[in-house]
């Protein structure tokens, strides 16, 4: 194999691990927003944010499973375990309260941000895919977007918000390493 077919299979290789830890995630969003819909219902206080967020994720999701059976990429073995970790997630934050449920969302979307701004740099270093690059930059302003939302709406009024925000982050760092490779 010559160097450029290899470093073109590994730079494939690491487009089809992005692709399957981003529709993870995004997956993982959907059941976050779907626990504390459950919760708190359509009349609690931010249900429409919720709501609209909820939308947004299930949009990005459905262009990732899309992309994935283009691609013929397989989703993370992991999936049933970020279902119901997502769901619990979710309805926990709700049970703490409104401002749990958005400080969830806030320390979500910052690990994502990270996330996707790092795969971003590394997609405009090689130039290798510009319609992955394209989908990721679109889907990182609508997550700043649910950043903003829920900061705007209490998040930091959370109670315990530093440690909450924290094992978040911390679960989110870990879940995506986890379904690069799983």
């Amino acid at each position: 194999m010559t160097d450029t077919a290899t470093a073109t299979s590994g730079r494939d290789a690491r487009n089809k691990r992005m692709i399957r830890v981003d529709q993870a995630g995004e997956f993982g969003a959907t059941r976050i927003y779907e626990g504390q819909l459950a919760v708190m219902g359509n009349r609690g206080p931010h249900s429409a944010e919720i709501e609209a967020m909820a939308a947004q994720e299930a949009t990005h999701r459905k262009e990732f499973d899309a992309l994935m059976a283009r691609r013929g990429v397989r989703p993370t073995a992991l999936q049933p375990v970020w279902s119901a970790a997502g769901y619990g997630l979710g309805a926990v934050t709700a049970l703490m309260g409104p401002e749990a449920a958005m400080a969830c969302t806030a320390a979500v979307e910052t690990e994502i941000d990270r996330h996707y701004s790092d795969q971003l740099d590394e997609l405009e270093a090689n130039g290798s895919d510009p319609e992955l690059a394209e989908m990721i930059e679109r889907f990182r302003e609508d997550e700043r977007e649910h950043l903003d939302t829920a900061m705007t709406s209490g998040a930091e009024k959370a109670a315990g918000y530093p440690l909450l925000s924290g094992a978040i982050r911390l679960g989110c760092r870990f879940a995506i390493k986890l379904s690069q490779r799983v």
